[in-house]
């Protein structure tokens, strides 16, 4: 049996709503140290919409905003740290904070279990696999099971207690599907599902700033925002060696955009990634010669990386590929009607 659905979809920890209103320092603030109005919408037209994200945000990159010269760039810089202090946080401090993340479910409970309870906030989740390994369905369940989050498809949306997606393969059927298995309006869920289609690397990047716009507008609002897939319009937009290396310079800023995103507004990122077969794997007798491409750019950038190949029939196997937490391991899903669940014995 599944568990009800208010008691699957977020498992929150102690504190989490008491604090949520306070989590960020609206960027507003600035003007009661001397930062104009004119500035602060600068700010804000680039996704920088709170005292975090300048302190996550060079002073170069700041200093390319149109209209910001590097004397007002110093003054906000110094006007934010006097907001929060840039200082060392004790370990036990440090876990204070960790209690405000929060888990969003699978559908699956052996694959919540796998994770150590769904999909974490304030990291970047990547799964991997080849066509028809469930990805996408994967990323269809989550907004459905949780209706504040931020979909982005670059092949494929956005949802309210949202969630946002960047999708190239997003069907709204899909999700009424899901819906009715969970007994939940088809109006309401799609309604709280908002959806954004990249065309390009650069537009993806570009709908960021849109992303870090809406997150500060509906505070508390979006828990969740889906890229499928991370890396489809890098594949399209770069090609040969020739371009490598720009590639993965423009992925790295995406990737960082993404986890200050994740940890600015306490939201889960889940990405999806594809694979590619490695020609010299059958020299050195690799098993599989296959590996998720993004190199170790995305490797690195990763909080928990999820491998899941097909199974028989509909069954599907999900293995911990790489975690700070969870122990290596494997489970066993199926894909139904009703999106991600368990398999049946």
């Amino acid at each position: 049996m599944m568990k009800s659905l208010e008691d699957q979809v977020v498992q929150e920890e102690p504190g989490y709503q008491d604090d949520e209103e306070s989590f960020f320092q609206d960027i507003d603030l600035l003007q009661k140290h001397g930062i104009n109005v004119a500035d602060i919408k600068k700010l804000k037209s680039v996704g920088i919409c709170t005292i975090k994200g300048i302190q996550m945000t060079t002073r170069r990159a700041l200093c390319n905003v149109k209209g910001l010269s590097e004397a007002k760039v110093d003054k906000i810089k110094e006007a934010a740290n006097k907001l929060i202090e840039p200082g060392f946080l004790t370990a036990s401090e440090y876990s204070e904070k960790r209690r405000l993340v929060f888990h969003i479910t699978t559908g699956s409970q052996e694959f919540d279990k796998l994770l150590g309870g769904g999909i974490e906030s304030m990291a970047i989740t990547e799964a991997f696999g080849e066509f028809r390994t469930g990805k996408t369905q994967l990323s269809h369940t989550l907004c459905v099971l949780f209706w504040n989050g931020v979909l982005l498809f670059s092949e494929h949306s956005l949802y309210k207690e949202k969630s946002l997606t960047l999708i190239n393969t997003s069907r709204p059927d899909r999700l009424r599907d899901i819906a009715d298995r969970f007994n939940l309006d088809h109006d309401a869920v799609l309604d709280n599902v908002l959806y954004a289609r990249a065309y390009t690397s650069e537009h993806q990047m570009e709908l960021l700033d849109y992303v870090a716009a809406k997150f500060h507008e509906e505070a508390g609002i979006f828990k969740l925002l889906i890229i499928d897939s991370i890396m489809a319009l890098f594949r399209v937009d770069f090609s040969g060696r020739g371009e490598l290396a720009e590639r993965q310079q423009k992925l790295a800023q995406m990737l960082s955009r993404l986890q200050k995103i994740s940890e600015e507004y306490n939201v889960a990122v889940f990405v999806t990634n594809q694979m590619t077969a490695d020609p010299g794997a059958t020299m050195t007798f690799q098993a599989d010669p296959k590996k998720p491409i993004g190199g170790h750019i995305l490797a690195h950038a990763s909080t928990t990386r999820i491998s899941l190949r097909k199974g028989r029939g509909e069954l599907r196997i999900a293995k911990i590929y790489d975690s700070p937490e969870m122990p290596e391991n494997e489970a066993t899903f199926a894909i139904t009607a009703g999106g991600i669940g368990d398999a049946k014995e």
